[in-house]
C-alpha cells in the first residue's frame, strides 16, 4: 500500500509540475490582500445601524462614533468609502459590556450548543478518569462527509484544480480508529504525519457551466482527555531540551516578544514561580478580558496577539495565540492546535493548543472555552477543566500554523495560518473563500 501511495504521489507530484503557472510572475499580494479585506469588510453604515435597531431602535450617529473609537465596532477605509466588517453588528453585542447586557435582556441568556452538551459530558468526563486511572476517556465515534464545492466557471473548461481537504490526523493519541471510506477521486495523497496540516489532496478538471465538487468520507473516534493538574506535581523544566527551546521561541508571525506583550506577562506572572499557576493566571486573564467575536480572516492580520489587545476581542484561534505568545514569553511551552468542534448540534471550526508541563507532558488547553459559565461556583476540577482537558467532540486536523501543505501550493493560502476549510487554486492563481464553499456533514455512530 504505502509503494502504491508513493508511486501515487510522485505522479500527481509530476503533473502539478507539468502545468504553467501562467500568472505566477504578475502576482501581488497587495492586490490579493486588497480583494480580501474587501469580502471581509463589505457592510455599509445603514446594514449595520438596520442590525443594531433591532436591540437600540434609537441608535444615534454619536453612538457609532462612540463605538468605533472603542473598537467595538469594526470598520476600515478601502476604495474611499467606510466599510464595516460583515459581522461587525452581531460583534458589537459580544463585545461592549453595555449592548451585551442589552441583547440578553431581549433575548435571554441561554447557552451555545456545545455547552448544553458539556454541561452534561465534562462531569463524565472527570468522574471516568478519577476512576479509570486513565486521562484518554469518553471515546465518540463519528462518520464525517466533508465537501466542497468550486463555483461554476470561476477556472476556465480543462483546467486543472488542486484542492486540499481536512483529514483527521493519526497521531493523536485520543484520535483513533481512523477509516477513509470513500473519495469523490480515485486518485488522491493524504499527507504523511510528519506534516503539520493533515490534508488529503485531489485534482479535477473544470467543466463549462458546472461546479466541482470534491468530497471525502471517513469514520473516527475521538475521546476526551483529562489531567488533574497540581501545581506540586510540576517540575522544573529542562532548559536545555529540544522540547523546551523549540517551543518557547518566538515565530516570524503571531508568536512575537513585543515590548508590549512581554511587559503583559511580566505583570500577570509576577511574584509566581510554578508553570501552572502561571499559565492559570494568564488563562484567567484572558478569559476575562477578550470576549469570543467573529474574526476577520487571519491572513489580513499582522500580528494577531496585538490585534486582541487593540480590538479588545478574539474567536478561538486569536485568543489561542495571545495564549500561546504569553505562555512562552513565561517560560512555558506551548504550541498551536486545530481542527473542528464537533458537537451535536454545533459543530464548527475551531482553534486551541496544548502546553507541556515537566512531568507531566503536553495538555490540551482551549482558551476559547475557557472557563465555562456553568463551571463557576462548581468545583476546581470543573472550573479549570479547559486548562488541561479537553471534551471528545474534536477532530485533530492541524499540529501547529502556517506550516507547508503537502504536496506544496504555489500560491500563497486562503488561510495562511489555520488549515481547516481546504484550500484550493490552479495554474491561474489561488481560489479564495468567494469562490468556493464547504460543508461538513456528521453522523454519529454511537448516540
Amino acid at each position: 500500500m504505502k509503494k502504491v501511495v508513493s508511486l501515487l504521489l510522485f505522479a500527481l507530484i509530476w503533473s502539478c509540475s507539468s502545468h504553467p503557472v501562467q500568472n505566477e510572475q504578475s502576482y501581488n499580494w497587495e492586490s490579493d490582500l486588497h480583494h480580501r479585506l474587501l469580502v471581509d469588510f463589505c457592510k455599509s453604515e445603514s446594514d449595520i445601524k438596520e442590525y443594531i435597531q433591532q436591540y437600540i431602535p434609537n441608535v444615534t450617529d454619536s453612538m457609532m462614533r462612540l463605538w468605533e473609537n472603542s473598537g467595538a465596532l469594526e470598520y476600515m477605509e478601502l476604495d474611499g468609502k467606510k466599510l464595516y466588517f460583515h459581522n461587525a453588528g452581531p460583534n458589537l453585542f459580544r463585545v461592549d459590556s453595555l449592548c451585551r447586557e442589552i441583547k440578553k435582556e431581549h433575548d435571554g441568556s441561554e447557552l451555545s450548543g456545545s455547552e448544553i452538551v458539556n454541561l452534561k459530558h465534562i462531569p463524565e468526563v472527570i468522574t471516568a478518569v478519577q476512576s479509570k486511572g486513565d486521562y484518554i476517556v469518553e471515546p465518540k465515534r463519528m462518520k464525517v462527509t466533508y465537501t466542497l464545492t468550486v463555483s461554476p466557471d470561476v477556472v476556465p473548461p480543462g483546467k486543472v484544480i488542486r484542492c486540499w481537504l481536512p483529514f483527521p490526523r493519526r497521531n493523536i493519541s485520543r484520535q483513533t480508529e481512523i477509516h477513509l471510506i470513500s473519495t469523490s477521486e480515485k486518485n488522491y495523497v493524504l499527507a504523511p504525519d510528519s506534516a503539520m496540516h493533515s490534508t488529503l489532496y485531489m485534482e479535477k478538471l473544470a467543466q463549462s457551466g458546472k461546479p466541482v465538487i470534491f468530497s471525502e468520507t471517513f469514520e473516527y473516534t475521538s475521546s476526551a482527555e483529562w489531567h488533574q493538574l497540581r501545581p506540586e506535581d510540576i517540575k522544573p523544566y529542562d532548559e536545555s531540551s529540544d522540547l523546551f527551546k523549540t517551543y518557547t521561541l518566538e515565530r516570524e508571525n503571531h508568536i512575537v516578544f513585543s515590548k508590549r506583550l512581554r511587559s503583559l506577562a511580566a505583570k500577570l506572572t509576577a511574584g509566581e514561580g510554578n508553570p501552572l499557576l502561571k499559565a492559570r493566571r494568564i488563562f484567567q486573564y484572558i478569559n476575562d478580558n477578550y470576549p469570543w467575536a467573529s474574526a476577520r480572516e487571519y491572513s489580513t492580520i499582522e500580528n494577531i496577539p496585538e490585534y486582541v489587545l487593540d480590538n479588545h476581542k478574539g474567536d478561538c484561534g486569536q485568543v489561542t495565540l495571545l495564549f500561546i505568545t504569553l505562555c512562552r514569553i513565561c517560560g512555558i511551552p506551548a504550541h498551536f492546535q486545530s481542527g473542528f468542534m464537533m458537537h451535536p448540534g454545533e459543530n464548527n471550526l475551531h482553534d486551541w493548543g496544548e502546553v507541556y508541563f515537566e512531568g507531566i507532558g503536553w495538555v490540551p488547553v482551549d482558551m476559547s472555552f475557557g472557563i465555562p459559565s456553568f463551571a463557576r461556583g462548581t468545583s476546581d476540577e470543573q472550573y479549570w477543566f479547559f486548562l488541561g482537558g479537553i471534551d471528545s467532540w474534536r477532530m485533530v486536523v492541524n499540529q501547529d500554523y502556517g506550516k507547508e501543505l503537502h504536496p506544496s501550493k504555489k500560491y500563497p493560502r486562503s488561510e495562511t495560518v489555520d488549515f481547516q476549510r481546504g484550500e484550493v487554486e490552479w495554474e491561474g492563481g489561488n481560489l479564495y473563500f468567494d469562490k468556493w464553499d464547504y460543508n461538513l456533514d456528521v453522523e454519529y455512530l454511537d448516540t
